[in-house]
């Protein structure tokens, strides 16, 4: 993810910083090169859905802004302690798939992964 860091931008974003809310618009995924950050999800509704997810460094979250139209966020990312996080939009994404096909793989078993994990915690009803 690194090596793509150079066709997107990167931020820093400090410890308790929110980097999207729950019910925003989204237009871009996100690749977290240091850090981490936490994803919640319907916390404090009572809901049985809700819940957490902590995500890693070299792990990538908020892809379904590139592929739905007019997306909202479902949840809020936390950055956890100080970040360096990759910001991409649709046609940055395009264009690091096209230059590196391999990258689509990898992002694709990163949200694999990460799907299966929370599967298989208590934390996913």
């Amino acid at each position: 993810m690194r090596a793509l860091a150079s066709n997107g931008e990167v931020i820093d974003v400090p410890a308790g910083a929110m980097i999207f809310r729950s019910g925003q618009s989204g237009d871009c995924m996100f690749g977290l090169l240091e850090g981490q950050v936490q994803l919640t999800w319907n916390e404090d509704s009572g809901h049985e859905d809700s819940g957490h997810e902590d995500i890693k460094a070299g792990d990538v979250f908020g892809a379904g802004a590139l592929v739905t139209p007019d997306h909202r966020r479902y949840g809020n990312a936390t950055a956890i302690t100080d970040c360096k996080v990759l910001v991409m939009n649709r046609e940055k994404f395009l264009f690091a798939v096209q230059e590196s096909p391999m990258f689509a793989i990898e992002l694709l078993g990163s949200i694999d992964q990460r799907l299966r994990q929370l599967k298989d915690s208590s934390r996913f009803v």
